[in-house]
């Protein structure tokens, strides 16, 4: 249990700071013991969320869940009801909890915000104000408390006295942490890299005053897991390049900033970044820089996706090792897909590349949070002379006319690399949405006909999109998931690079699933009341999926499938 890990335990019981009725309750989003992600004040649509504290090893808990569960299914529709367990880990509430859906405190900050101090305690939340209409007994008060918080009615009893077990948590504090020698380096490992000048963060952490002053929406951004911007289900792979933060260190910055975020002694770390990122990154100065033909954005309106061509300026063919777009005008530059072959010279396709091609391959893309890196080890991506490179452009307007021009650095390998990397595409064109649908699923599949080794997955969907799963069913009946992504965010369109590459034998099916929330709770919903079909503009939808691989011959897959 979380709670072992301690070597010294502190009882809170209720005191005058806890939180009481009527105050207002600080927003949250924590996984389930199920992969699920939840977000508190995504279910302002209900008239009351109910939470009831677990502990695993109290039957006080497990004796009130029963009883609440029923009471909150009486209200149908209008009541959201939660199990919160800030004491042990995922992995054994999944084996305990049975049907309940229990949401997973695995850092302890809501049990200590809220202070979740007993278990068998229940909450009641009213989403009209996010305040606290009712804490205490599950039987004694809760009833009737919920009645009163579904009709709007004031509550008589808001505070009852609840019959559990004490919940023990490690004891902070957060005056004693010190900014130069533990939250200056936390920020320069998890948040530096995009908040600093020139960076893609909207403030840039240049020195202590500067975090300071954004403390506050710095602990909010961590509670709701906005920040860092990593939604990948942490039970689920390993990934080379996962952005998230460690359960350590969340407490740790949240405990400071509780505390006031005291400067402390010693020197600011952070000044060290006071300067512009260089402009390629850490891959450094290009082999070769292509200019993208300018486009000219208006102020308002719908922008058609923008085909750009560049031929190929070198008269040889290249190995190429890395690639990476620098975006002309971040505000309006959604995302590139690049690739290349050759170009149709008649009819209605003159001028676009070739559907099929001898010559055909693809270079770096961009999306908001790419991240330059080389292909993996041994292998390339060849682009022959005289090839054609096509840039897909879609730009969304950002209420002021400017122009974009945007450049792509192309890296090469000093010989030929072993192999070849290749990309799956699995995308399913006929998804319909239903309006005014929380959640709608709809899958893409296809299989690999020959051994691979795969090194990365992406799921890609718009504004509606809310989760997104991959699954490999092998030929010998197997399942794995490969990825599970509970939280999609349009705004960080991850590829998720995986940390050792991952061998899948001839045969193997790959399901993508892909969930959106075509509903008004969805706050990037452009309109929730109409169906949506596939469509390239951001206001429509898609299921499109990319899988980075490489073939492999049957002597090496022989090797590859007994070190699986």
């Amino acid at each position: 249990m979380i709670r072992s890990l301690s070597l010294i335990f502190l009882v809170l019981s209720a005191s005058a700071s806890a939180l009481a009725p009527n105050e207002r309750v600080g927003n949250f989003r924590l996984f389930d013991q199920a992969g699920g992600s939840h977000h508190l004040h995504y279910f302002s649509d209900k008239k009351a969320v109910v939470l009831l504290v677990q502990d695993l090893s109290c039957e006080a808990s497990t004796a009130a869940h029963q009883g609440i569960n029923t009471l909150a299914s009486s209200y149908g529709e209008d009541v959201e009801y939660f199990v919160i367990n800030s004491t042990s880990d995922r992995a054994e509430i999944a084996a305990s909890s049975g049907e309940a859906r229990v949401l997973v405190d695995d850092a302890q900050l809501v049990g200590r915000t809220m202070d979740l101090s007993r278990a068998g305690e229940v909450l009641v939340v009213n989403p009209e104000s996010w305040t606290l209409a009712y804490r205490g007994d599950a039987s004694d008060g809760l009833p009737e408390a919920l009645e009163a918080v579904v009709a709007g009615e004031p509550v008589t009893q808001s505070r009852t006295q609840a019959k559990g077990c004490d919940i023990v948590y490690a004891p902070t504090n957060g005056h004693e942490i010190s900014y130069t020698d533990t939250i200056a380096p936390i920020l320069a490992e998890n948040c530096v890299n995009c908040h600093r000048p020139g960076g893609i963060g909207p403030w840039a952490m240049t020195d202590y005053t500067m975090v300071r002053g954004f403390s506050l929406m710095m602990r909010e951004v961590l509670m709701t897991k906005r920040m860092p911007p990593w939604h990948a289900d942490p039970t689920i792979g390993h990934w080379s390049n996962d952005r998230s933060i460690g359960r350590e260190e969340i407490q740790t910055l949240v405990s400071w900033i509780d505390a006031g975020s005291p400067r402390g002694e010693g020197e600011d770390p952070l000044t060290q970044y006071a300067s512009h990122k260089p402009t390629w990154g850490n891959l450094g100065e290009p082999d070769l820089i292509v200019d993208i033909p300018p486009t000219d954005i208006p102020a308002t309106g719908v922008v058609d996706y923008q085909y750009k061509y560049v031929t190929n300026p070198l008269g040889k063919d290249v190995w190429v090792r890395a690639s990476q777009i620098v975006p002309g005008d971040r505000t309006v530059l959604h995302h590139v897909i690049t690739r290349f072959g050759e170009q149709e010279t008649e009819g209605p396709r003159a001028g676009r590349l070739k559907r099929r091609s001898s010559i055909g391959g693809g270079l770096a893309g961009y999306v908001p949070g790419a991240e330059a890196r080389d292909l993996p080890e041994g292998t390339g991506t060849l682009l022959p002379a005289g090839a054609t490179i096509e840039f897909q452009m879609h730009y969304t307007t950002s209420g002021a006319a400017t122009t974009d021009h945007s450049r792509i650095g192309v890296y090469f390998h000093n010989e030929e690399p072993e192999h070849k990397i290749n990309a799956m595409i699995l995308a399913n064109g006929g998804i319909k949405i239903p309006a005014n649908t929380k959640s709608h699923s709809e899958q893409a599949i296809r299989k690999f006909d020959k051994d691979v080794l795969v090194y990365s997955i992406l799921p890609h969907s718009h504004f509606r999109g809310k989760a997104a799963k991959f699954v490999a069913n092998y030929p010998d009946g197997s399942s794995e998931e490969l990825l599970n992504v509970p939280n999609y965010d349009f705004n960080w369109q991850t590829t998720y690079l995986l940390e050792e590459p991952k061998f899948m034998p001839a045969g193997t099916e790959i399901v993508y699933t892909n969930w959106w929330d075509n509903s008004s709770q969805n706050p990037a919903n452009p309109n929730p009341n109409r169906e949506v079909t596939w469509g390239q503009q951001s206001f429509d939808e898609m299921i499109f999926g990319a899988i980075s691989y490489r073939e492999i011959d049957s002597s090496e897959g022989d090797s590859l499938a007994g070190s699986e």
